[in-house]
């Protein structure tokens, strides 16, 4: 007669451990491991793939110490065609703005703001404005104000477009949230933006008048344009005419950083 077979101690079945096969990565490395920055926490610093190499404006651009590149460092390092003093400071004082209308957008004790409330409009008025589009007008009208560098301000929730300063060299054209009614199903909104050199040959005109004719102008003569996307990430693009770069908002930092330059449609591909 066969003796039962005797079960394993429980110790031997608590440590075992199946051998599992691993496989190398072919997907390049974008991101380094997080490590200790201090003995009270831990700080997580996101630095991304600088592919400058392939940019058109490598030469000119190099990483700061950290490997990381901002906004603001790669106008002032010769980023784009035609970038002065003073298109330095609208952009950084636009960036200012997304930023602020990225936290708005994203704050839970706003999610009020973004439905329509106490506003008269019609039964197919689709587009009337919202309490958050009015907002963020305001926002990006203040920003601009403050900036000293803007003449106009053409904005799509204006009926008219905004004479700011005499002495302001550029225009600005903007949806300040575009999608807005796409918050209440957590879609990705944005702002669009669109910079014009003033027309000086118009400053003898009326002040409605060239305030028109000046955001009038055509697309050619744009110096720069982009957008801002607030999803999960808030990622703003921009073109001043040799390339369009995305610049990625580290939120520990308030820095927008660059992730990837020289985007490029690619010439045939699966899709």
């Amino acid at each position: 007669m066969q003796s039962a077979t005797t079960p394993p101690p429980i110790s031997q079945l608590l440590t075992f451990r199946p051998k599992l096969q691993t496989f190398q990565s072919k997907t390049p490395t974008l991101f380094i491991t997080p490590t200790m920055a201090s003995v009270s926490g831990f700080e997580t610093r996101v630095k991304p793939l600088l592919a400058l190499s392939n940019s058109s404006s490598s030469s000119a651009i190099t990483a700061s110490d950290d490997g990381f590149v901002t906004l603001i460092e790669y106008l002032g390092k010769g980023g784009g065609i035609g970038v002065n003093d003073d298109l330095v400071i609208l952009i950084d004082h636009i960036q200012y703005a997304c930023k602020r209308i990225a936290a708005l957008v994203a704050s839970p004790f706003n999610y009020s703001i973004g439905k329509q409330m106490d506003l008269p409009i019609s039964g197919s008025d689709r587009d009337a404005p919202k309490p958050l589009d009015i907002l963020t007008n305001e926002i990006i009208l203040s920003s601009l104000q403050k900036s000293g560098k803007v003449a106009v301000m053409a904005s799509e929730e204006n009926d008219a477009p905004t004479w700011i300063s005499d002495d302001g060299p550029y225009v600005v054209v903007t949806d300040p949230l575009d999608g807005s009614r796409n918050i209440d199903a957590s879609i990705p909104t944005g702002t669009i933006f669109g910079i014009y050199k003033r027309l000086e040959e118009l400053d003898d005109l009326p002040t409605e008048e060239k305030a028109l004719l000046n955001s009038l102008q055509s697309g050619n003569k744009l110096i720069a344009s982009g957008y801002v996307l607030y999803s999960s990430a808030t990622i703003l693009c921009i073109t001043f005419g040799s390339g369009t770069h995305a610049f990625t908002l580290d939120r520990s930092t308030g820095d927008f950083i660059l992730t990837n330059p020289s985007i490029k449609i690619p010439p045939r591909d699966t899709v």
